[in-house]
């Protein structure tokens, strides 16, 4: 009966002619990226351009506290603590993903987390006006919370929602909207506008906005069918939200394929994180989405954007235009994931991420040599942006989109929350760490500290190459016959 569920997946294949793009499913992966992942990348970047007000507002504070200014070194802690805590929060948002999806549904963790995000919008908006600079910091790690559920639970959701001939363009839409985020905040923070003594406040609160507006919105769309039907047993539910997001009744295919997948795994229940890791079945999985998310972080994408500016003005670029170079670059990164979200599905998942890790490696090793030589050879500087502009096009369209909607592809649905679980936390370690050893890296090693990331991203386009499936069009369960075959087990499901 093997043969029956390829079937039944051909003929979930066909309303890719039939359903395609709905309104009902376009609604539901725009509320939810907007919501959630466009914040993400908004406060990626929101603190980059009103830095200098923000420490100053930290220095009058304590100033009007104690009587005496404060001394650099201490200045120095509390900036790098407003910095990272961000990713330290996300680290603890990743850690609850598991508990709250299986719980609550993913759309039902994904309104919850809007709680953190007006909690901290409020928080930051108002710290000036209550004259503390430690809400900023407790918001930081909030607003990481958010984030790090954010940046798991909606491409969970999106994927599970999807047909499968769309799964790859609908996934990339969450890291679309986070480059979003990032331009936005990077457009908002300019001096002219909200970059500046009076108007950083609003700049941090404006992140509650989104999430309200989700917060009003979401409740008006489905759950995830695969959780109705396998995690919560309730058919009638699960058929009911697939036909609003095929916008057909007919969706008999879809719910078979989810039955036979529950029917495959059965025997191994639902997975905690431990037995996740300790499963055979799935040590190929876990392997490479840890080798994935270590990769797209430890590639350096955090150190060239936080050191973008640096490098252009040692490119000799003018101080006061320099915001303006680096919002051209947030620019590139929104077009270049646009990109992705139109070939994911005609390319595949694997050539992406070949070919983004291969031009990150490629520019991280020439702007070594770049930064090395231009203080000698005049153009090099203009060649040090060049590699700057081709590294961001090389992570959009692979490192940065593609992991997430491989975590969901490549896990059943009992094993997806713990996997998203681990994912997520190896995302926001390395950003941490990243974030944490840079400065330091930069300090000993000056231009050669991007050799370690080119020689990561060589890494990770090896492993890629020999152990990564492609997973285009393909089922879930098609998927997990070619893991099973790498993991050298035999699968329930074919006995069926």
């Amino acid at each position: 009966m093997k043969l029956k569920g390829e079937k039944q997946e051909g003929s979930e294949g066909r309303e890719g002619a039939k359903g395609k793009m709905t309104l009902s499913l376009a609604l539901v992966a725009l509320i939810s990226a907007f919501g959630s992942s466009f914040q993400y990348g908004y406060n990626v970047s929101v603190i980059n351009s009103p830095a200098p007000y923000m420490q100053e507002f930290y220095n009058r504070t304590y100033l009007d506290r104690t009587g005496v200014p404060m001394d650099s070194g201490f200045q120095t802690l509390l900036w790098s603590l407003t910095v990272s805590m961000f990713p330290l929060g996300g680290l603890f948002g990743s850690l609850m993903v598991w508990p709250l999806v299986n719980n609550c549904g993913r759309k039902g963790t994904l309104l919850i987390n809007n709680l953190f995000s007006i909690a901290a919008a409020i928080l930051m908006g108002t710290s000036e006006l209550a004259k503390t600079f430690e809400v900023i910091i407790l918001s930081r790690v909030i607003m990481g919370m958010f984030a790090g559920l954010a940046s798991n639970v909606v491409p969970m959701f999106l994927g599970e929602m999807s047909p499968k001939n769309l799964r790859g363009a609908i996934g990339v839409v969450p890291q679309l909207f986070i480059t979003i985020g990032i331009l936005v905040a990077q457009i908002l923070g300019l001096n002219s506008i909200l970059g500046n003594a009076e108007g950083w406040p609003v700049l941090l609160g404006l992140t509650g906005i989104p999430s309200l507006i989700q917060l009003l919105t979401l409740p008006f769309f489905p759950e995830s069918p695969r959780y109705l039907l396998i995690q919560k047993g309730n058919e009638e539910q699960a058929r009911r939200a697939l036909q609003r997001l095929r916008g057909r009744e007919d969706v008999d295919d879809e719910i078979q394929e989810m039955y036979q997948e529950d029917r495959s795994e059965k025997e191994e229940g639902q997975f905690s994180v431990l037995s996740l890791c300790t499963f055979r079945g799935l040590r190929w999985q876990l392997i490479s989405i840890i080798v994935m998310m270590m990769g797209q972080q430890l590639s350096g994408v955090n150190g060239v954007f936080y050191y973008a500016d640096r490098i252009f003005e040692s490119a000799g670029v003018d101080s006061s235009s320099i915001q303006y170079v680096t919002v051209s670059t947030g620019a590139i990164n929104v077009v270049m994931t646009m990109l992705a979200v139109f070939i994911v599905e005609s390319l595949g998942r694997r050539i992406l991420l070949l070919a983004g890790f291969a031009l990150c490696s490629a520019s991280c090793a020439v702007l070594t040599l770049a930064l090395n030589l231009q203080s000698t050879v005049s153009w090099m500087s203009y060649l040090s942006i060049a590699c700057v502009i081709i590294y961001i096009i090389g992570h959009a369209i692979g490192p940065s989109p593609i992991p997430a909607v491989m975590i969901t592809e490549m896990f059943l649905q009992s094993s997806r929350p713990a996997a998203f679980m681990v994912g997520g936390s190896v995302h926001w370690l390395s950003n941490f760490t990243v974030g944490l050893v840079f400065l330091y890296m930069e300090a000993g090693l000056g231009p050669y500290s991007f050799l370690i990331f080119c020689a990561i991203c060589l890494a990770t386009m090896v492993y890629i190459f020999f152990i990564v499936p492609e997973t285009k069009n393909k089922t879930f369960m098609e998927i997990n016959r070619i893991m099973a075959k790498r993991n050298k087990v035999e699968i329930q499901e074919s006995k069926e």
